[in-house]
């Protein structure tokens, strides 16, 4: 058989073919619009949430206005103290004090006439109201008092209760004061144990018979009595006030 009739055979069927598969093509797009003019399909579910996104840069401040302050808060604790400041700076030299024994503009004279003055003073004090003994001069302003004004009183002027420490200046005392006089001794921290206005222990004793006897647990004061005896009373009373001053 002849090659030329087989190979014409064969270019028939291609081009038989083709044509069927072309007005195929034709066909489904005549019938096409039937299909997409149906009614439309139910909604599927909604897809999941999708992730986050990434933070996006700060914006620019606003330009509204701006708000009022609000009220101050709560008053913190106290802090640590700081170290102490530099030492500041040297104030001005004060006035001369005044010294009559180095005070050029009085002389000599006029100083030696001033002690003679003051020495006259003493003398009339000594002889008309006091009684001077050794270092010490015992004066009364004739007034009777509880022990507490008389402590006062004798303060007031630089001086101290009445405090006789041998028999010459307990008969000093007893002189000036001729009447029931407070002494400056008291039991008041311990029952029994008198000790004078600085706390020392007594050394010399004058008590009168029976005597100290703290009657009605009381008595934690001392008198001296008209006849230089002592007595031990209740401080609350009453007794003439004799204050001792150093010479």
């Amino acid at each position: 058989m002849s090659l030329f009739p087989s190979l014409l055979f064969l270019l028939l069927s291609v081009v038989t073919a083709s044509c069927t598969e072309a007005e195929t093509w034709e066909n489904l797009q005549k019938t096409c619009p039937v299909i997409t003019c149906g009614s439309p399909g139910i909604s599927g579910f909604p897809g999941k949430d999708g992730r986050d996104g990434a933070k996006g840069e700060k914006g620019e401040p606003g330009q509204g206005l701006r708000g009022l302050q609000g009220p101050p808060g709560k008053l913190g604790p106290q802090g640590i103290s700081g170290a102490p400041g530099n030492p500041g700076a040297v104030g001005p030299k004060g006035d001369p004090g005044i010294c009559l024994d180095c005070d050029t503009s009085l002389a000599a004279s006029e100083r030696e006439a001033l002690r003679s003055e003051l020495g006259q003073i003493k003398k009339w004090l000594t002889f008309s109201l006091g009684k001077q003994v050794g270092k010490k001069l015992f004066l009364t302003n004739g007034e009777s008092m509880t022990f507490d004004r008389v402590k006062d009183l004798c303060t007031q002027f630089e001086a101290s209760v009445a405090t006789p420490m041998n028999a010459e200046e307990n008969q000093a005392i007893q002189n000036v004061a001729r009447k029931v006089a407070f002494l400056g001794f008291t039991d008041v921290k311990n029952e029994g144990q008198f000790v004078d206005l600085t706390g020392r222990s007594i050394t010399y004793l004058n008590w009168n018979d029976h005597e100290p006897n703290n009657s009605g647990s009381e008595e934690h004061c001392v008198t001296i009595l008209t006849d230089g005896k002592w007595n031990d009373v209740p401080c609350s009373s009453s007794f003439l006030a004799v204050c001792e001053f150093p010479v």
